[in-house]
């Protein structure tokens, strides 16, 4: 439930070759910087390099008051809004929204991805057509500090890694003002309950009730 090949179609993000080297997603976030910043000079003429090591397609719409650090990338009919910061390290594809009061760092947005509201995602990559209610966020580090583990029931698999996020298959809908604690792993096309606080693993198809029950979608609503 929580490899790169059973969350993703890594045909809607330039990170497919790179994400393709993985098992788990989190073994990637240590090398989204370096990957941006080989990717960025080989995209060519329909990306501009508006300031060192940040790239931002022509059909994109950056508003005047977004942050943008570098390295970063910016996909074709990208919003990014009024208040937005990126800090570094993020790739975000085509047809994506970074709204008001939005901060990203280091983390892969697939296309068509939508933070539109007063979210932060950390540490993270966020699947095709994924949507983040309004402010909902990703906490990527422990309270204690301590290295994340990603815990599936019983099963624990320790990443070795002290900021871990979410990672979000394609198609999930996460609702308002959730949290999705280090570590969270949310299958395809699953949804989350508003004001919910999410940990482990949620398998796909899933419903994510905010008292932390989770069920599995009925027939018709997967048609």
């Amino acid at each position: 439930m929580y490899t790169i090949k059973e969350l993703y179609d890594l045909d809607h993000t330039l990170a497919k070759d790179y994400l393709s080297q993985f098992t788990y997603p989190w073994e990637a976030l240590k090398g989204i910087k370096d990957m941006i910043l080989e990717l960025g000079p080989t995209l060519g003429e329909d990306y501009e390099e508006v300031s060192e090591n940040v790239w931002v397609h022509k059909t994109a719409k950056v508003f005047p008051s977004a942050y943008l650090g570098a390295p970063c990338i910016i996909g074709p009919n990208t919003e990014v809004r009024h208040g937005a910061f990126i800090r570094s390290s993020a790739l975000v594809g085509a047809d994506c929204v970074v709204g008001n009061s939005v901060e990203l760092k280091n983390v892969i947005l697939f296309d068509h991805v939508q933070t539109p509201h007063y979210n932060y995602v950390g540490d993270s990559i966020l699947g095709y057509c994924s949507h983040m209610g309004a402010g909902s966020i990703t906490s990527n580090v422990k309270s204690d500090k301590t290295l994340v583990v990603v815990k599936d029931g019983e099963d624990q698999i320790a990443t070795g890694i002290k900021k871990v996020g979410a990672m979000l298959g394609d198609y999930v809908e996460v609702g308002c003002n959730s949290v999705l604690n280090p570590g969270t792993m949310i299958g395809r096309h699953s949804n989350i309950y508003p004001t919910s606080c999410v940990r482990g693993v949620i398998p796909e198809n899933s419903i994510h009730k905010n008292d932390g029950t989770v069920i599995l979608k009925r027939i018709s609503e997967l048609v």
